[in-house]
């Protein structure tokens, strides 16, 4: 029986933001401060009210400004967890480095496999932002990396993480005014026409018996959001298959899926929105998401750009073997607009 408990809960306190946590989100800011709670208990009292900015109720998601006065409600921190077995921190550090495409004091870019979520959700106990916490401590700042964008648990390829405050800060704003340039690969069914075309459409999510899909919908429904995609087909196999590049302008859940579904070429080996009736996958193909970040490409927090491509996972680079597609050719996606 374990004689270390969790320490008692401290009284209100009341903490001043400084100059390194401006532009942190408050529920972030609580993870830096506290790194003993739970992300859960920490979205939970702020959503409650019982944490304060300047005196007034916030948002998890609203970021900080220097000097504001934020209201620490009691706290009940958890100690830090025993170890039995420290051999699995080894394996993750391992696998984490294994995936790394790119790396330097601020920022890592890592090429995520397919299948494995990006963040926690419901009955997911693997995820990138549970296992970055074996690398807490290795930036200069001493914080957990900390992840500053997602892709679907399905979609391989280019995730960046943030190894300080300073660099989530930065590239947060970079997505946020989108000057982050982000870059996918898809093989989808039939030929687009025109070859090359813009998607602009509104998103909305639809709750089904057991699980959730983006959907198209109106100008002004409540809860939807405009979504801008650009595509261009790179190359063809016997106008039943195409390899698209795509551009999204906009960052929607599920937007690159939803689009391509949409325009009536979904992505091969997509669970959601695949509905083509009667298609039967050929020979050589697995029926898994093909759907891959090929490349980001965003400015860098200390100057400079970050331009980072990852390769194409095991499944896709079988289709492509299959379909005679050529991984090294021209991409046109290149001349599609930034807007």
């Amino acid at each position: 029986m374990s004689d270390v408990q969790a320490s008692k809960p401290k009284g209100v306190q009341t903490v001043t933001v400084s100059g390194d946590e401006t532009g942190m989100r408050l529920d972030r800011f609580f993870e830096a401060r506290f790194p003993g709670l739970s992300f859960s208990h920490i979205q939970r009292i702020i959503r409650k009210g019982e944490v304060r900015v300047n005196g007034k109720r916030a948002q998890p998601k609203d970021r900080l400004q220097s000097g504001q006065a934020v209201r620490i409600p009691p706290l009940e921190i958890a100690p830090p967890k025993l170890r039995d077995n420290a051999s699995e921190d080894d394996k993750t550090r391992a696998f984490l480095k294994s995936i790394i495409l790119y790396e330097d004091a601020d920022v890592m870019v890592l090429n995520k496999p397919m299948g494995l979520a990006v963040q926690g959700g419901s009955g997911t106990t693997r995820h990138i932002d549970g296992m970055l916490e074996v690398m807490r401590g290795r930036g200069p700042d001493g914080q957990k990396p900390r992840l500053v964008h997602r892709i679907d648990k399905d979609t391989a390829g280019c995730l960046l993480v943030a190894k300080t405050r300073f660099a989530a800060s930065a590239l947060g704003s970079s997505f946020k005014s989108r000057s982050a340039r982000k870059i996918y690969w898809a093989l989808v069914v039939g030929v687009p026409r025109p070859k090359q075309g813009r998607i602009s459409t509104f998103l909305a999510k639809e709750e089904l018996e057991d699980d959730s899909i983006m959907r198209i919908a109106k100008h002004g429904e409540e809860g939807a959001s405009h979504a801008v995609t650009y595509y261009a087909v790179v190359e063809t196999a016997a106008q039943q298959f195409a390899w698209l590049s795509l551009k999204p302008v906009t960052g929607r859940t599920h937007q690159l899926r939803a689009h391509m579904a949409h325009i009536k070429h979904p992505i091969i080996g997509d669970p959601k929105y695949f509905n083509k009736e009667n298609w039967e996958l050929p020979g050589g193909l697995q029926s898994k998401l093909h759907l891959l970040a090929r490349r980001i490409a965003i400015p860098h927090p200390r100057g400079g750009t970050i331009d980072v491509t990852a390769p194409l996972p095991p499944h896709m680079q079988q289709s492509w073997s299959v379909l005679g597609f050529d991984a090294k050719r021209y991409d046109p996606i290149e001349d599609a607009p930034e807007e």
